[in-house]
């Protein structure tokens, strides 16, 4: 995936807090600027998801985030996220995390992360995959019980 545009982000990120103006002061650092996926083409088929209103939901591995001295999102949190490209797209406010286990997603988590067929059996698949490598780039064994933050959010502001 391509470096995040940081100059658009905080053009868009700008933007979004113009909207709010009895909400924001304005003044508010950057938040986070990411893309979802490991890889370009994902990135870009997750982000269309997003803005197809079909994706609400994601999850990543808690040792991505501890690798990355990076605290786990929390629910008011906003992030901007990019295309494969690095183009940003959409400004998007977490409303839940739950921290567990892979194998410990339900049902609707995985329908709400509007992948596949959105079934559980679908995003335990894809998850594996995802997890195992994310796990070698990370130098670590993954399965099951590997524990991810599950976070579902919805968009504010999109391009």
């Amino acid at each position: 995936m391509a470096e995040p545009d940081r100059d658009a982000a905080r053009q868009m990120w700008h933007d979004y807090l113009a909207s709010q103006p009895a909400q924001f002061s304005g003044e508010e650092s950057l938040p986070d600027v990411d893309g979802f996926g490991d890889s370009r083409e994902l990135a870009d088929e997750l982000i269309a998801l997003v803005l197809d209103g079909i994706k609400r939901a994601t999850a990543g591995l808690v040792a991505d985030y501890e690798a990355a001295g990076e605290p786990l999102p929390g629910p008011g949190d906003h992030w901007v996220a990019c295309d494969g490209a690095g183009v940003p797209r959409a400004v998007l406010r977490t409303t839940e995390v739950r921290v567990g286990r892979l194998d410990s997603v339900d049902d609707a988590f995985a329908y709400d992360e509007g992948e596949g067929d959105r079934s559980r059996e679908a995003w335990l698949a894809g998850h594996r995959a995802f997890a195992s490598r994310r796990g070698a780039a990370l130098g670590i064994a993954t399965g099951d019980d590997s524990m991810m933050a599950f976070e579902r959010f919805e968009v504010v502001w999109q391009a």
